[in-house]
């Protein structure tokens, strides 16, 4: 190739100082080479680690956007046109990601493959014949300076052999390797255009079949696609620009009506007391007391509802219980030099609180909505209990109609003929509702054991169970025990169909709110094997027994899951003659479904319990048939042999009077003694004879 240079190989014998000049040339050349090289490996490596954290990067965002109507957002909905579009989207990606890949194995073989080769195998020879070079060509100068000092005078021939046999081999070895270096050094100026083009050209080649790969899968439907989407983002952007506008006009609105709101006690004549408030809701403070002297004021956000003043903290979903206020007083008092002071004393006189409100309107509104709500309770059923349960529920879900129960409490409307129609299909007309759970001393009274399905059964007063119902919790496999609270139970028709514990869970809410019953009796409820047990939490007694054999439906609510239910199939109930089915509904912390599984694990268990006690009982059957079998077949069989031994003596007692007359003798008997008579008798046979 013209315009090489390179290194004369027949003068490497001869090394002349002009011939390792140029030596030193090329080697230098070579180190430049080297460093050039790697720092042109160092950026073509960079690339494939950028292209192949490219591809990763690609696959998982594909991933990510097909996992996308699998998540649950609290507030995302079920939006099936972004879910598709970004299906699509994962789709054209997840295309782009293999091109990606298919790129970064190129990069590695059309690329990285050729500037490694020649970094590690040519550069590295270079190196180690340049190393073998140096000590060949000081090996030969030592001995060449051996040589050189040999003795005159006394020679030594044995000396001389071996200092020219030393020259020789040494002589020998440089030249041979000065030659393979010199190769090697003009063969690295071929070698090093080759190591630039190759790698450019393969990472040029990749890059075309890329482009070409990616102008196949982004054709002209993509390009429409892309088209309706960015006129979607477009829409969108333009939505909520118009709804920023308005939220913002609304709160430049809300600030200058809210204005004279912002001093804690507005001026009364600006703001007069409104005294026909049937309903109030704000903030308030109520001193806690810490000590005998000692007291704090907590703010909390109260409202009225129902017959009950309710408390929620900052944060909490729904509110809670703080006082029932029915036929409760109200009066203003002086407290620890706070103004606005009042409180709230219950009809039984046994509970208070101090409130306080934050300005005198807010004061005096109170007082006015809690006389103007005593008397609306009067003519008004309050729905207060079914609104606690329904608060709990997300606003944006739909409630089935099985569950959905009339807030207003009012007689006639189409909801409640609807609420008749199917309480009349599904649970049994003029059935009284048991809102509260008789107590273990009461059991005697009438009616009890039938609701319980005990049969009559009396619990242990002071606790303490039989030593049967011991051993039979102690060896149940199942053994779970849930916080609940009982809301009510009746008598249904069904009992095949989990709507009859829907329909059943909406009448007693409903009651509980018609009637403003609020009060819920807390129990443990026991799952085993064998029965559920109502347990009371201080003293232990086992309130209600209900059989698992008798627990023939259970479910939780569809949307509220700490309301759950089951049905227990009794024999008795109102009609005598026939079986009866009495729903039961209750209240859990949350776990509602747990308790359900439970059931479902406990009447499994009964299930195969019983499955194994009917085998055994079965293969013991059969083994009572064969012993019984084998006892017939040995009777049979004695008989048989007491019929052959009285053959044989009746045989034997017919032959004496033909031996008789042949002169010989037959034994009738084994004894000993008929064996002697009739010895003597063939005696004196034979001495007749």
């Amino acid at each position: 190739m013209p315009g090489i240079d390179k290194l004369p190989i027949e003068e490497t014998l001869e090394d002349s100082p002009q011939t390792r000049s140029l030596l030193g040339v090329f080697e230098e050349d070579a180190t430049a080479i080297s460093n050039y090289m790697n720092q042109l490996y160092q950026a073509m490596h960079r690339i494939y680690d950028a292209q192949n954290e490219l591809s990763a990067a690609t696959h998982l965002t594909s991933k990510l956007l097909k996992e996308y109507e699998k998540q649950r957002f609290p507030l995302g909905g079920d939006d099936e046109v972004m879910s598709s579009t970004l299906q699509q989207f994962s789709k054209v990606i997840d295309e782009l990601s293999s091109c990606h890949a298919v790129l970064s194995t190129q990069l590695a073989d059309a690329m990285m493959f050729p500037i490694t080769q020649f970094k590690e195998r040519d550069l590295k020879e270079i190196l180690t014949l340049k190393e073998v070079f140096q000590i060949a060509s000081n090996d030969h100068d030592a001995a060449i300076n051996r040589y050189s000092r040999l003795s005159k005078k006394r020679e030594n021939d044995k000396v001389k052999y071996e200092v020219t046999e030393d020259v020789y081999t040494s002589r020998k070895k440089q030249h041979q390797t000065m030659m393979h270096y010199f190769c090697a050094l003009n063969t690295l100026q071929y070698k090093k255009k080759i190591a630039l083009l190759e790698p450019l050209l393969g990472y040029m080649q990749a890059q075309i079949s890329f482009f070409k790969m990616g102008s196949e899968n982004l054709n002209e439907q993509l390009e429409e696609f892309l088209a309706n989407i960015g006129t979607s983002v477009q829409n969108v952007r333009r939505e909520m620009d118009c709804d920023v506008e308005t939220m913002q006009q609304t709160i430049e609105d809300l600030e200058v009506a809210s204005d004279p709101l912002y001093v804690p006690d507005p001026d009364p004549t600006k703001f007069p007391v409104n005294r026909n408030l049937t309903r109030k809701a704000g903030y308030l403070n109520t001193r806690n007391k810490t000590g005998l002297v000692s007291s704090t004021w907590d703010r909390q956000f109260y409202f009225t509802q129902g017959g009950n003043l309710m408390s929620q903290a900052r944060g909490d979903v729904a509110g809670g219980l703080a006082m029932d206020i029915d036929n409760c007083s109200v009066m203003a008092v002086d407290c620890e030099d706070r103004r606005y002071c009042f409180q709230i004393t219950s009809f039984d006189g046994k509970k208070s609180s101090i409130l306080q409100a934050e300005s005198k309107k807010d004061h005096e509104e109170e007082t006015a909505a809690r006389v103007n709500q005593c008397a609306l309770e009067a003519v008004t059923p309050s729905p207060s209990f079914q609104q606690r349960h329904e608060s709990l529920r997300p606003a944006g879900q739909s409630r089935p109609p099985t569950a959905r129960t009339s807030s207003s409490g009012s007689l006639g409307s189409e909801s409640t003929n609807l609420a008749a129609l199917s309480l009349d299909s599904l649970v049994a007309p003029d059935t009284p509702i048991q809102f509260d759970i008789i107590s273990p001393v009461c059991e005697d009274q009438p009616g009890q054991a039938k609701a319980s399905g005990q049969g009559g059964r009396r619990t242990n007063p002071f606790g303490e169970s039989g030593g049967s119902i011991k051993s039979e919790a102690e060896d149940s496999i199942l053994h779970q025990l849930f916080i609940v609270r009982f809301l009510g139970s009746m008598e249904v028709k069904s009992d095949d169909h989990p709507d009859v514990v829907y329909e059943t869970m909406r009448q007693i809410l409903a009651a509980r709110a018609i009637h403003n019953i609020f009060r819920m009796t807390e129990s443990h409820l026991l799952v085993t094997c064998d029965c559920l047990k109502l347990i009371d939490p201080q003293t232990q007694v086992t309130r209600l027994t209900f059989p698992l054999p008798c627990v023939v439906l259970y479910a939780t609510h569809q949307e509220n899951k700490r309301l759950f239910g089951f049905v227990l199939r009794t024999s008795g109930g109102r009609s005598e003659s026939n079986l009866s089915s009495v729903c039961y509904i209750f209240e859990s912390n949350n776990e509602g479904e747990k308790i359900c599984d439970s059931v479902g694990l406990a009447k499994q268990i009964a299930l195969h319990a019983e499955l194994d006690r009917r085998a055994s009982e079965k293969q013991k059957e059969i083994e009572r048939v064969k012993e019984k079998q084998q006892k017939e077949l040995s009777k049979q069989k004695q008989i048989e042999k007491d019929l052959e031994e009285q053959s044989r003596l009746i045989a034997a007692s017919s032959r004496p009077n033909q031996a008789c007359s042949e002169g010989q003798f037959v034994v009738l008997s084994s004894s000993q003694s008929e064996e002697s008579d009739l010895g003597e008798e063939g005696k004196k046979r034979e001495s007749e004879a």
